[in-house]
Parts: C-alpha cells; structure tokens; sequence
C-alpha cells in the first residue's frame, strides 16, 4: 500500500468542468525540435492491441491518438478546456452553428488539411455505423466556407462542440484514407499528428516515423516503435529489462518492482464498474439487479486490489472530478431486491488490464454469496468488445474513462447508458434516464449542466444497470532516459513532440 497522499486536481472549464491537474510530461516538455537532428526511437508498449483493424471511430482511436498519429480540430489543454489544434480558433454563429478557422497543416500523404478536407472527414465519421461515442445523440453536418473556414451546424444547439470535436474519434483524415470503400478507413500514412504509421503488423506491433512536416514542429525522436503487449506484467518485465522506453498501465502488482523514479501513477476521471444487462437474462429483472448490487461490497476493491492506487467508489463520476460529490443525490426509483434462488450470471471481463480479472472474482464470490450462480469468463478485450456491445453477457466488469470520448461529463451518460448509446454494455434503455439525459445534453450554463448531469447519474444509478466499484489511477513505467513523456489524465495522448530519450 503507498503511504503518500494522492493529491487530485481539478479546475472549473470555460464549456464543462472537467478535470484539470496538469499534464505530467516526466521531465522536459512537449515542444518540437525545431528542425533539430535525428533523436532516437522510442519503443513503446502500450497495453489494448488494435480491436477494428485502427478504425478511428471505436476503442482504437486512442490508440492512434496516444501514439501521435492522428488529432481533431481541437484538444483538450492542461485544464480540460478546449483547446486549439487544427483548427486556430472558432466562434459560435447562432444557437445551432460553429464556425472553425483552420490552421496552415499538411497531411501525412502531402495534401493540404482544407475546409473541403476537414467537411468531409467529419461527414465520414457521422455517416460510420456504429457511430462514435462522441456523437451519441448528436446530428451535425460540416460544410467548406471559404479557404480556411468550416462551419458545422448540429440539428439541436451544442453547447459543448468545441469538446466534442477533441475526440480521438472525430480525428481529420485525408480523402485517400477512405478511397478502400465499404466504411473502411485507413489511418497509416493519411493522418496530421507528429508521428506517421507506416507499418501495422496486426495485433502483434506498429512502425511509425517522425512526420516533418508536422505544423507543431518536429518531433525530437525519430520515430517508435510500438508494441501491443496484453499482458501486464510482460509490459513491465520488458522495461524493467531495458527492451522499452515507456510501458502504459502497469499492473499495480508490477508497481513495487519498478524503480521509484521510473513509476509515475496519474490521477484519471477511469472509473471501475459491474455493468448488469438490463434488456434480457438474469438481470433484466429489475430486483435480481437490486439484490445484485446490494451483494457488493465496493470497499474492498480500492485497497485490496489496486492496494491503494484508486480511490474507494462514490458514482460514474469518482472523485477526481471534485465538484460531483457536492451535487450528488440519491439514485432514483431503485427496484426492491428480490432473492436471487440460484439465478444464472455469465459474467466477463477483459485482462489488459490486470486487476480487472481480481476485480471480477471478488464479485464472482460476493455475487455467488448472495445466491446466484456465476460463470466467470477472461480474455483479451479485442475478442470480448463484440459480444459485450450485442449484450451476450449477463454482466461485465469495465474500466471506462467517463471523460475520455468528449471532455464533456454528459456524453458518457448519452453514449453509455441511453436507448441509442453507441457504447451501452448495460444495454440499458429507460424513458426517464433518457429524458434525464436529453435534458443535461441542452444546457450551456457549467453549474445548471453540471446539476442536470447529477439528476441523470441518479437516474442511471436507480436502474441497478451499473454498480461502480472503485476509481483509478492510471501507472505508467518511463525508463530513466526518457523525457517528456504526456501523463494525460484522459488517457488520449501518450508521446508528443517533446517526447526524447
């Protein structure tokens, strides 16, 4: 168990509040060369391998976004407020319309990133089916104004666009990414980060070079080395053993056995939970999901498993985001529990990361304590997101980023826990979490939206559809020599510009 305090730090945002801290770069910063010489590569492992063949639009986009490879027409800074990326500015134009002013950028393949280009990458993505999770329940269309504007108007006012656009999966791809039809999209070598793919090898590895044209400046390496290593403690033996020069989520196991300097742990908006199917099985009874919850017994988790890198459970939003637990109220309209009688549960989770299969057999055990009778099943998320999403399981254990698709705390609620959620596991579909949502998704002012995400958490948490475990921090391994690595408590970037050994 650590013995210092975690600190946790957060800041109100100019569109939605959102968590701060900065963002750790481990020694250097996160500038370019300025056209400096050739820098070593980096090898890099990091620990999903690709699950839809680098699709920008599901779980892989931040692959490519962690890597340097592709970005969005803005970020996320330092505070989580929006932030400039391709686009150098933007202003809004009525209730339902944004105008973005493009930068001066160059694709990864030579063409320039126009209005046209810019309109027409993000009519691709709203046009992918399913759609990314940062336009759950969004209708946008993007249109060329001039040499450098892009205006896009949403079908109902967006007050958080600027947010929704920072997501790795509305990242601006060239037309030639799209030329191989059939809605595949091909990211290597037609994207505008700092770092160019220019081999896949399935799931086993990726080749990327330094991008010089990069509008941010060169990049001091020259190039990574990436590796998708599923499991933790193999990530950790390998940069222990000088074979990596950054190793992503290391199993808190691993932790005590890495060099203190080489361990850095980051506060995440990451939080645990036991999602309960609600649409068929066991538990789309109502009390089955009720006494399911009520078995649980979330105190053990932050301590005993993540031995003290997490934070014990308090709702989808954890305690990084420090203004939820001032606003948080009791769920709504729960179901009274009813005796499970040896009710069946087919229950899954996934093992990039480690202790989520701990996690998953202390539920096992508490579920079958209860009553019920649980199948447990592990695997590699890339061979259980499929089934999970078609609602083939009776329960999952996810840890899901609540901010990382927009920045925005209600667009994980539209994503994951409404009828037309692109990302609902819980396969939760209720006509007043629905309303509870659609009235959060419509407010700009920060304190009422804030106040509406609250009374749609409430909403979610009385279905019994989610059970949130515990909150996390995130450990990544950084070998001695390396400088400038991106610790992102959104967990979109990784390597930057700055980054150098």
């Amino acid at each position: 168990m650590r013995s210092h305090r975690r600190s946790r730090l957060l800041a109100p945002l100019m569109l939605a509040p959102l968590i701060a801290g900065c963002f750790a770069s481990g020694g250097g910063d996160d500038s370019g060369d300025g056209g400096g010489g050739d820098g070593a590569r980096l090898r890099v492992a990091l620990a999903f391998p690709p699950a839809e063949n680098l699709s920008p639009y599901g779980a892989d986009a931040t692959l490519l976004s962690r890597l340097g490879v592709t970005e969005g027409l803005t970020a996320l800074d330092a505070n989580g407020s929006a932030a400039p990326a391709l686009a150098e500015s933007w202003r809004r134009d009525g209730d339902k319309v944004w105008e973005f002013t493009l930068r001066d950028a160059t694709f990864q393949d030579g063409g320039d990133v126009t209005p046209a280009a810019v309109a027409d990458s993000l009519t691709r993505a709203t046009d992918a089916k399913p759609a990314p999770a940062a336009l759950a329940g969004v209708t946008l269309s993007a249109k060329a104004q001039g040499e450098r504007v892009v205006r896009i108007t949403t079908a109902e006012p967006d007050p958080v666009l600027p947010l929704r656009l920072s997501s790795p999966s509305l990242a601006i791809l060239s037309a030639k990414a799209y030329e191989k039809g059939n809605g595949r999209v091909d990211p290597v070598g037609h994207a505008t980060g700092p770092f160019e793919l220019t081999e896949v090898n399935g799931a086993t590895s990726a080749t990327l070079d330094r991008f010089d044209d990069y509008w941010g400046g060169r990049a001091q390496a020259s190039g990574i080395d990436a590796r998708f290593i599923a499991d933790g403690t193999a990530r950790a033996n390998a940069l222990r053993t000088g074979e990596l020069d950054i190793a992503e989520a290391v199993p808190v196991a691993q932790a005590a056995t890495l060099d203190e300097k080489t361990r850095r742990d980051t506060a995440t908006t990451r939080t645990t939970s036991l999602l309960l199917n609600a649409s068929s099985g066991t538990f789309q009874d109502a009390g089955l999901r009720a006494a399911a919850r009520g078995a649980i017994d979330t105190s053990v988790f932050a301590e005993d498993v993540y031995e003290g890198y997490a934070d014990p459970s308090a709702g989808i939003y954890g305690p990084a985001v420090t203004w939820a637990e001032g606003k948080r109220t009791a769920p709504v309209g729960r179901a009274e529990a009813e005796k499970p009688g040896g009710a069946t549960v087919n229950l899954a989770t996934y093992d990039n990361r480690p202790e989520l299969p701990e996690v998953a057999q202390v539920v096992k055990q508490q579920l079958e304590k209860a009553g019920f009778k649980v199948k447990l099943t592990v695997r590699e998320y890339s061979r259980l997101e499929g089934d999970a999403l078609a609602g083939k399981f009776d329960a999952f254990v996810l840890a899901r980023n609540t901010l990382l698709d927009t920045g925005d705390p209600v667009a994980v609620l539209a994503g994951d826990y409404t009828c037309d959620g692109g990302f609902n596991i819980a396969q939760l579909c209720d006509r007043d979490v629905d309303r509870a949502v659609a009235e959060a998704v419509g407010i700009a002012d920060t304190a009422k939206r804030q106040d509406a995400a609250m009374a749609a958490e409430a909403r979610i948490l009385g279905t019994d559809a989610v059970v949130p475990l515990v909150h996390q921090r995130i450990i990544t391994g950084v070998a001695d020599s390396v400088q400038g690595v991106i610790l992102d408590p959104y967990e979109r970037t990784l390597v930057g510009t700055g980054t150098r050994r």
